[in-house]
């Protein structure tokens, strides 16, 4: 299959394209490389994938080629540029689209409410027309189980009301679910959304926790636990995450399995067993070999108390089930993280 894959410097992205290319699909990757974060992590991420750049420019318009995979190119684009996104749909004809691009960050939504209206939905927007003036055959997006909002019934379950969301990061991302069903429903596109649950592991976002607590406690500073860390993740390692991914990738939504007979499809994509905050931190502190400082604050703005995903639908639909634990995952991550291929460090 031809793949495009948006978002291919991020966490989630880099890794799919890579496991993509490797298993021999025709893969393309699109990224902006903002400056939401380091983009040394985004440019090491795609070296790994062999995407390299004198300078690391990448320049908008030109395709790099993979120097591990003949079969996987790159080019840096943002999907808020129509006529390139048109541009690019028309020439490459592709068969499957997978939309991993977005704002990402459920505080930053506060403080930059409008770069999420840009990216998560006039950029949607432009993923969802190119598709359906291309006969795109099947859309995977990424939405988030922050959408689950203030919802206190646990595990969250597919067909669970969510309405409540208290982030604009959530709304953004309800917001695609939204346009992507009806798009399926117009249109005949079949589409499929995944739910990320809090995703961790080598080459993951230097915002969320892991990092951030792996950073701290290295270097013998504090860490900020929220909530006086009375709070529960399901955190999902990421060799896990691309496995659902790719088994979604390969399952085209059937009408007459879905309700109303629209060809759009919601998973949940997550560990299933959530883990207490201070449990996380201290496997952290094992694997360094050092206790943290820890300093406990309130609940901050946007964040829920307790993530927990039912994933019965995913794996009764498309065979996915975690596999890796807490305790191997961390090991793994922070393998990586204490070795030269961190580039932050």
């Amino acid at each position: 299959m031809k793949i495009l894959v948006t978002g291919a410097a991020g966490f989630i992205g880099s890794k799919l394209a890579y496991d993509l290319a490797k298993r021999g699909d025709e893969v393309v990757g699109i990224d902006n490389i903002n400056d939401y974060y380091d983009s040394n992590l985004k440019y090491g991420r795609l070296m790994e994938c062999g995407i390299f750049s004198q300078s690391n420019l990448f320049q908008s318009g030109h395709f790099v080629k993979s120097t591990v995979f003949s079969n996987y190119r790159f080019l840096r684009m943002d999907l808020e540029d129509l006529g390139a996104m048109q541009l690019l749909f028309g020439t490459e004809r592709f068969d499957k689209v997978v939309n991993l691009a977005a704002q990402a960050g459920v505080r930053y939504s506060i403080s930059h409410p409008y770069s999420y209206m840009q990216s998560n939905i006039q950029g949607f927007m432009n993923v969802l027309e190119c598709c359906r003036y291309n006969n795109i055959k099947h859309l995977i997006y990424a939405s988030s189980s922050s959408i689950y909002g203030l919802n206190t019934k646990v595990p969250f379950n597919e067909e669970d009301k969510v309405d409540s969301p208290i982030s604009l990061y959530a709304v953004s991302k309800k917001s695609n679910e939204l346009m992507a069903h009806a798009y399926s429903k117009l249109y005949g596109m079949s589409c499929t959304g995944l739910r990320y649950f809090t995703v961790y592991g080598p080459w993951g976002r230097p915002d969320m926790a892991p990092m951030l607590f792996a950073r701290a406690i290295s270097i013998g500073k504090p860490i900020k636990v929220f909530n006086h860390g009375d709070m529960s993740r399901d955190f999902t390692y990421i060799d896990d995450v691309i496995e659902g991914t790719i088994r979604v990738i390969d399952q085209l939504p059937v009408p007459e399995r879905c309700a109303h007979e629209v060809p759009s499809v919601i998973y949940n994509i997550g560990c299933s067993h959530p883990v207490k905050l201070m449990d996380f931190i201290h496997e952290i502190e094992l694997a360094i070999g050092k206790t943290a400082q820890k300093i406990f604050l309130p609940m901050q703005p946007g964040d829920v108390y307790k993530t927990y995903a039912d994933t019965s639908k995913l794996e009764k639909e498309v065979g996915y089930k975690p596999h890796i634990s807490l305790h191997d995952g961390i090991v793994e991550f922070m393998k990586w993280y204490q070795s030269d291929k961190n580039p932050l460090i």
